[in-house]
């Protein structure tokens, strides 16, 4: 499917590579607001003097040093100088899933367990990636999996020391993050070792008028006729701006009528709303924060939710801050740490909350 709108967002970045490395980029979204595709987007976009390195963290299980290393890296069996490995890599392509490593130098980086050996070596990659003209990218989707990681010390601290050094220091390679745990981007935009040195580009769902235009669009590509401005209205009182439900609609049109569909994804949604209410009734809900245990209570959270009966968005000191924390971590609400709101994470499910409390 060919990529719709975010011209915006695309001449952001492409904007920021036309200049050498400073911060560190965070993009950051609700749950399936088009980050990932986004950032490929970009990719596919770019010339051949640039090199990125693209690791996605999503669909691994990072749980120690070891997991976090090969996923970082890509391992090839021949053992050949690594410069001379990704020199040979890069002439066939200009985007690698993962730093690549000869299969003896892994076991080493492996075996001795320290962080600075990993960094070492990639920055000697990007050293010789310089010299060859090339401007490399590490891009890392969902980095917060490894916020928990510990090696001597969080892991996630050292990351963002070796990427500071990389972008405000030796401005030798831009670094972009991707995440949708807006809790996480919240303790990282709060961390002071980061304050001048990180820039942040939100990614929402569409607004109104894109969202109509993109259902335009996918109606032609994919159904080869066009909405009524009913039927276009409907489907975004039911599923507002979020472009995955968008095109499962569009999709859908093809077998099933408009409003079965759109019944099925917000009786789906309303049924999980309310499951997720009844447990609270059996249930002791507690949220960590720093070194506390805090023990929530249901009416708390009904209160909480009752705030967005009439508002889709809201200052998030409405929300006594371990109730939104909770309902952030459930995936029922999203805080934007930079605006200091929060919202439902769909339309979705802020049609079900209207229907449920």
């Amino acid at each position: 499917m060919r990529f719709f709108n975010r011209e915006k967002e695309i001449r952001e970045i492409l904007s920021i590579l036309e200049f050498e490395p400073n911060f560190i980029y965070f993009i950051y979204g609700p749950i399936n607001s088009g980050k990932t595709a986004l950032i490929n987007e970009v990719i596919n976009k770019l010339d051949d003097k640039y090199v990125v390195f693209y690791i996605n963290l999503r669909r691994y299980f990072i749980s120690k040093y070891e997991d976090f290393i090969e996923v970082l890296f890509e391992e090839y069996e021949e053992d050949k100088d690594p410069i001379e490995l990704v020199k040979g890599l890069i002439k066939d392509s200009s985007v690698l899933f993962g730093i690549p490593v000869p299969k003896n130098v892994l076991e080493v980086l492996l075996t001795k367990k320290e962080e600075k050996n990993v960094f070492r070596y990639i920055t000697n990659i990007l050293l010789e990636l310089r010299k060859e003209g090339k401007k490399p990218i590490i891009i890392l989707d969902e980095l917060q999996k490894i916020g928990d990681l510990k090696i001597n010390g969080f892991l996630i601290y050292e990351l963002f020391n070796y990427f500071i050094s990389l972008t405000k220091e030796l401005h030798l390679s831009y670094v972009f993050c991707l995440s949708s745990d807006s809790l996480f981007i919240e303790k990282v935009y709060n961390e002071a070792m980061l304050n001048g040195r990180a820039k942040y580009l939100l990614v929402d769902d569409f607004d109104k008028e894109t969202a109509l235009k993109f259902m335009d669009f996918l109606a032609e590509s994919i159904l080869d006729k066009k909405l009524s401005n009913e039927e276009k209205e409907l489907i975004y009182s039911y599923v507002g701006g979020k472009p995955v439900d968008i095109i499962y609609v569009i999709q859908e049109l093809k077998i099933k009528n408009l409003k079965e569909i759109l019944d099925y994804l917000l009786n789906d949604t309303t049924q999980k709303l309310s499951t997720f209410l009844e447990i609270l009734n059996y249930s002791k809900p507690k949220i960590q924060i720093e070194s506390e245990t805090i023990e929530l209570k249901k009416e708390e959270i009904i209160k909480a939710l009752k705030l967005f009966k009439e508002k889709y968005e809201i200052d998030r000191k409405e929300i006594p801050t371990p109730i939104y924390i909770y309902l952030v971590k459930k995936n029922i609400l999203f805080l934007d740490p930079i605006k200091g709101t929060l919202k439902p994470q769909s339309f979705l499910v802020w049609n079900a909350i209207k229907r449920v409390i």
